[in-house]
């Protein structure tokens, strides 16, 4: 079995989608289709189970996708053994990035990258931190811009800045002009949320301990995407808590809504960065931490 077979394997198991899975590896869905008929020939049982809708993978399939991953990780060790030579500030840096973060930091992070690396162009990947974790592991990304904390052995993580979050309010709610909301005042306010499997969500919820209960959630809505809350809010759907980073510019792009700080401490989060130990390219991730922190983000504190 090649290595690019492998990976075919990995990606078909983690997107359950022969097309989802043939654009993650770069290639025709047919070409990644025979690679894995090609495959269970030579082994001569059924890796994954095809239905009209969906793909499982089989125990066997299972087990030799869990090995494929671990050949993989050794693989790209052995790769940035033998790369670790040259400019460091020289060639391509692929970033991983949640999207709860990219659309508040990258206006400002690429011309400051540039300023500080102009050899060093960036590859972007917007994701799920579940999603993005693997493919840093497997070698596709350098580097991952997340919110910590998080730990896993063969991965590096260093926190960047704190960012407190925002209550956003409709510009006619009762709230509007009060200096500040106490946390457990939110429950039972219609909240918007982002949807499951993002992490922001969770950490808003873990912020707010009284909306954990599924009573206290009976009134909330979902949206896609922090731009999305924002319209909703707007538009007198509800009320959102927001990092400061998307919410503190809209006091002044937004008139329909209102921006106000918790009361007492604030909920915050860190973000941070996080890369493989064996990376060879230390200090590519050195400055895109210095660009980071030159952005001056809305209400973020350095982490020094």
């Amino acid at each position: 079995m090649t290595l690019t077979e492998m990976r075919y394997l990995v990606a078909l198991a983690r997107e359950r989608h022969f097309g989802r899975a043939a654009e993650a590896c770069h290639v025709s869905q047919p070409t990644l289709s025979v690679a894995i008929k090609k495959v269970e020939g030579q082994i001569g049982a059924a890796l994954f189970e095809r239905t009209a809708s969906d793909v499982r993978i089989t125990a066997l399939g299972e087990r030799i996708v869990n090995q494929a991953r671990s050949v993989l990780e050794e693989a790209v060790k052995l790769e940035e053994i033998a790369g670790a030579t040259g400019d460091p500030m020289s060639g391509q840096l692929r970033v991983g990035i949640i999207y709860t973060i990219a659309p508040y930091l990258l206006p400002q992070l690429i011309p400051a990258l540039n300023r500080e690396a102009p050899k060093m162009p960036l590859f972007l990947k917007e994701d799920f931190t579940a999603n993005l974790i693997p493919a840093l592991k497997a070698g596709e990304l350098d580097v991952i811009v997340i919110a910590l904390p998080f730990a896993e052995p063969g991965l590096v993580a260093q926190p960047v800045y704190d960012e407190p979050f925002r209550v956003v309010v409709p510009a006619s709610h009762p709230w509007v002009g009060r200096e500040a909301i106490p946390a457990d005042e939110l429950d039972g306010q219609n909240l918007l949320l982002l949807g499951q499997g993002n992490c922001f969500r969770d950490q808003v919820l873990e912020s707010c301990p009284r909306l954990t209960g599924q009573d206290a959630l009976e009134h909330s809505l979902e949206g896609s995407s922090l731009e999305t809350i924002r319209y909703m809010v707007a538009s007198g759907a509800g009320v959102a808590v927001m990092p400061s980073t998307a919410a503190d510019p809209l006091v002044v792009r937004e008139p329909m809504v209102s921006v106000l700080p918790f009361a007492g401490r604030s909920p915050t989060r860190t973000v941070g960065l996080v890369w493989r130990v064996t990376y060879p390219r230390p200090q590519a991730i050195d400055v895109l931490r210095t660009a980071v922190l030159s952005c001056q983000l809305p209400g973020a504190t350095a982490r020094h």
